[in-house]
């Protein structure tokens, strides 16, 4: 007997009507192993019915971003690099002074590049919303929390 399963393929009106929310808390969770899970799920790997060519990802609500935690020396020695495009316009912030002025950027940052390059992966990236302090706006969402 040759019983071969059907791949699914997911239609993008599927996909959307299945979209759920996640609320991640960033409290004492490593950067990089929360920001791959919070990858995987913007890009619906996590999902059983996972299309490489459609947006098939749910979205993601993280809440106490700024308590994200680094290992090592990465609290003094990472460093945000950025170009204006002027002669001498290199700005090279660390990661304590960006942990003060922008936490958020902190997550949205790593989360972003571990997405791909493409449109696609642009568009995956838009569901992403991340919150300072433990209270977030997206209640009409639902969000299910997620334990890491």
């Amino acid at each position: 007997m040759n019983h071969k399963q059907k791949t699914t393929i997911l239609t993008k009106a599927q996909a959307l009507s299945s979209r759920k929310w996640f609320l991640f808390d960033a409290e004492g969770k490593n950067l990089g192993r929360l920001s791959s899970e919070i990858a995987k799920v913007l890009r619906g790997k996590h999902r059983p019915d996972y299309t490489p060519n459609v947006d098939c990802g749910d979205g993601v609500v993280i809440i106490n971003a700024e308590k994200v935690a680094v290992t090592g020396m990465k609290e003094a020695r990472k460093i945000y690099k950025t170009y204006t495009g002027f002669v001498g316009g290199q700005r090279e912030v660390p990661l304590a002074t960006m942990r003060a002025r922008h936490p958020a950027y902190i997550l949205k940052r790593a989360v972003e590049g571990m997405m791909p390059k493409t449109r696609l992966g642009g568009q995956q990236v838009r569901k992403l919303r991340i919150f300072v302090g433990p209270e977030h706006t997206m209640q009409a969402q639902n969000p299910t929390p997620v334990n890491i």
